[in-house]
């Protein structure tokens, strides 16, 4: 188990080294300058600034001094916000973490109930009525979701307030019950649009896998003890029919994060996926490849943890590990 954990590791660092290796090179070799912009700068002061900053010189030169700074724990100086650049993501990480959590938490939570809600009503009317509503909110773009509960919720009805992430003249700070309310009323509408998009793939994934399970002999067995129907599908198969949804649990980070980039700009939430599609606009280097440096490696401990879950739910796994399998 302990030499699996090491393969792995080193193959993620691998892996975080490989994404911000091809970020650098791309983000560089992109057309435009950091001095470019709605105000670009003069070109001599561009040009004093480009060699401030170490862009006046050759790109593999510039790439050894990134990776240099990276090993002394320092992710550069942010050419467009004139901050460090791990201080401008030690900003926005919080939100976008929060944002996450709390889509993955609808995700699931909405997921399975609805899986298993069709797994034991498989083939009447309530699996094809919710399977359908699924199917449609799962091949909606998550922007385009976004907006519609945008346009609805916040425009129309006025339910939720249209973006940000607290009200700046009531709560500047969540500092009170009142201002964390006011968070969470703020938060609801973004989280919901990811979350809603998960769910329904989950949900799809949960009814497979219970249905799947339920023709197991030991499924069998305990209907023939005369156990009720709703204590054999959620203690004998949704154990075993959960393991799907732990691969989906790793694969669901990349999902969050990414769509969370849209998501961010379009709810105005000042989280890493904004703060990179800003960076992005503006060419500022660091601050784009020390925000895919940190994705690369939330994705990975996404994964990393959904193995360890994979273990405490399966023990034929942590015999294969014991024993130097995969």
């Amino acid at each position: 188990m302990a030499a699996w954990l090491v393969r792995r590791l080193v193959a993620s660092m691998a892996i975080v080294f490989a994404v911000v290796t091809i970020t650098f090179f791309v983000v560089h070799l992109a057309q435009g300058t950091p001095c470019g912009g709605e105000r670009p700068l003069p070109p001599d002061v561009c040009e004093r600034e480009r060699a401030v900053f170490g862009y006046d010189k050759p790109l593999p030169v510039q790439y050894v001094k990134y990776l240099a700074a990276l090993l002394h724990g320092k992710m550069g100086y942010s050419f467009g916000l004139h901050r460090p650049v791990a201080d401008a993501l030690a900003d926005a990480i919080p939100n976008t973490f929060i944002l996450a959590l709390a889509a993955l938490l609808i995700d699931f939570a909405l997921g399975l109930a609805l899986g298993i809600y069709q797994a034991a009503r498989a083939g009447r009317f309530g699996d094809v009525a919710a399977g359908n509503v699924a199917l449609l909110i799962n091949s909606m773009p998550v922007f385009w979701l976004g907006l519609v509960l945008l346009l609805v919720f916040a425009q129309w009805l006025r339910w939720f307030p249209a973006g940000g992430p607290h009200n700046p003249i009531l709560c500047p700070r969540v500092d009170s019950l009142y201002c964390l309310l006011d968070f969470l009323w703020h938060l609801t509408l973004p989280a919901l649009t990811l979350g809603l998009v998960g769910a329904a793939s989950t949900a799809r994934y949960q009814r497979a896998a219970i249905l799947e399970v339920v023709r197991q002999d030991y499924v069998r067995t305990a209907r023939a003890k005369g156990l009720r129907e709703q204590r054999v599908l959620l203690v004998h198969a949704l154990r075993n029919a959960l393991l799907p949804i732990i691969t989906l649990f790793g694969l669901a980070f990349p999902f969050l994060f990414t769509g969370a980039v849209l998501i961010e700009t379009v709810f105005a939430w000042p989280g890493m996926g904004r703060l990179a599609v800003n960076a992005i606009f503006q060419r500022d280097y660091p601050v784009v490849t020390g925000a895919a440096l940190l994705t690369s490696a939330m994705v990975v401990l996404g994964n990393l943890l959904a193995d360890a879950l994979y273990a405490v739910a399966d023990p034929r796994i942590r015999v294969r590990g014991g024993e130097g399998g995969p």
